[in-house]
């Protein structure tokens, strides 16, 4: 009898279970100046609503939200027009009344889902597209919320800021024009699709501007800190902030090219320092094909790039889970501080974005601890096809891609040792991805 329960319950559970469902979001959006006014002709693809030549926004349908498992990937795939430079782009979630088949951006709560910087593209040379991948399971909960969905109607925004400028005279077929990118955005999720109703959601900031040089930037002028009061409606049981930071300033001596440590307080209590940047820009030179770049000709030791890189063009910006455990009904205050930063001649930004989403029952994941380069181990490398994976931290994911960016290979919640195979010669890229970071490895195939 025992057995006969077990396999009902098994049964019940299965129904809740979703195969792997890929949501495309929106695909073939071109991105134009910027600065210039709306371009409206050729209209935007289908469903999909262009609130600036940089902003691009498409409402999630009843069905796509059912879809929703517990995990959840972001995939970005951008492809060059005529902008060669190193951009930022981002993902935002908004919640919308429900109803409106419209809404301004401002007047609406919304959350950055993911930040990314684009390469030093030219749209001649391969590989012309490049992808971004996220994990945002925790995502997944706020979807499936029905305190949200009941209230807002979820749009999903895309965000790429870019210029023509230099790309007029510099690229060629670009003389005249004004598109910059063209981007895809999916959802790839699975798991149970059963809903959750115990999440709460605070936005906190978007992209607000971090310096020392404006009086809305700062909470004193000559220092960079910035503080702000928010308020908890009911006890957290758990919750976590999730946090992207990015430094910018080109200048001589600028933010961009100096690495700065930040530091995190909630109730004055410090909860987290950090120094942004990676441990080396190399994996991602395949995609800067413009030469005027910061990759130069020759590739560059990690100590090179450790001197003055805070990201990589071509990469994404880390998401920084940091779980603060039960949270008491009423005011906090959540304050960074970035003391060293110096913003030569009042240039230069770090934009902000912050949201906290807790549990008033049960508990968030507590997320995978930083995976290290040296954790990841790619063998036999020259490989003939078949090859192994192995990595000390369980939970991860694993995406391999073509040297054109495309993904062939996607495994999520990945145990110690994985083995694969690829049929091609030529090029790969392993990307191990944790809550915290992500490592890429270069692969060779050569049969």
């Amino acid at each position: 009898m025992k057995h006969v329960l077990l396999l009902l319950v098994l049964a019940a559970a299965a129904i809740h279970t979703s195969a792997q469902t890929t949501i495309t979001i929106m695909e073939d959006v071109i991105f134009y100046d910027g600065y210039a006014a709306l371009v409206t002709s050729p209209p935007p693809p289908a469903g999909v609503l262009m609130h600036r030549n940089d902003l691009a926004a498409r409402k999630l349908t009843t069905a796509e939200l059912e879809s929703i498992g517990t995990s959840l990937q972001m995939n970005v795939t951008l492809g060059a027009l005529c902008d060669n430079y190193d951009r930022i782009g981002n993902v935002n979630m908004a919640l919308v009344p429900k109803g409106q088949t419209t809404y301004h951006p401002d007047s609406v709560q919304r959350i950055e889902l993911g930040r990314f910087i684009t390469p030093f593209f030219n749209k001649n040379i391969q590989p012309d597209t490049i992808p971004y991948t996220f994990n945002i399971d925790n995502v997944a909960l706020l979807l499936k919320e029905e305190s949200i969905t009941t209230a807002y109607d979820i749009w999903i925004e895309l965000s790429v800021f870019g210029v023509p400028y230099a790309a007029n005279t510099q690229v060629a077929g670009c003389a005249g024009r004004n598109d910059v990118f063209k981007g895809k955005l999916e959802f790839v999720t699975q798991g149970d699709t059963s809903p959750e109703t115990t999440n709460l959601l605070i936005p906190i900031f978007i992209n607000q501007s971090l310096n020392n040089y404006q009086a809305n930037a700062t909470d004193n002028l000559g220092q960079t800190v910035k503080t702000i009061l928010f308020s908890v409606p009911e006890k957290l049981n758990d919750a976590s902030f999730f946090l992207i930071t990015s430094n910018h300033g080109a200048n001589s001596g600028g933010e961009e090219y100096n690495r700065r440590k930040h530091n995190i307080y909630l109730d004055n209590n410090l909860i987290l320092s950090y120094t942004p940047g990676r441990t080396t820009c190399e994996p991602f030179r395949v995609y800067n094909t413009q030469a005027n770049g910061i990759y130069g000709q020759t590739p560059k030791t990690p100590e090179q790039w450790q001197a003055f890189s805070n990201w990589c063009p071509g990469d994404v910006i880390d998401i920084r889970k940091i779980n603060v455990g039960k949270v008491q009904a009423g005011t906090h205050s959540f304050q960074i501080s970035v003391p060293s930063a110096q913003f030569v001649g009042q240039q230069g930004n770090i934009p902000v974005s912050l949201y906290l989403h807790g549990k008033t029952s049960g508990w968030l994941a507590t997320g995978i601890s930083e995976v290290k380069e040296e954790s990841i181990i790619v063998y036999p490398n020259p490989s003939k096809s078949s090859f192994t994976v192995e990595l000390e931290n369980t939970n991860a994911s694993i995406t391999i891609s073509d040297i054109h960016g495309r993904t062939l290979i996607y495994q999520d919640k990945v145990q110690f040792i994985n083995h694969f195979d690829l049929e091609k010669n030529g090029v790969y890229f392993i990307h191990v991805r944790t809550n915290d970071s992500t490592i890429t490895k270069k692969l060779i195939v050569n049969k």
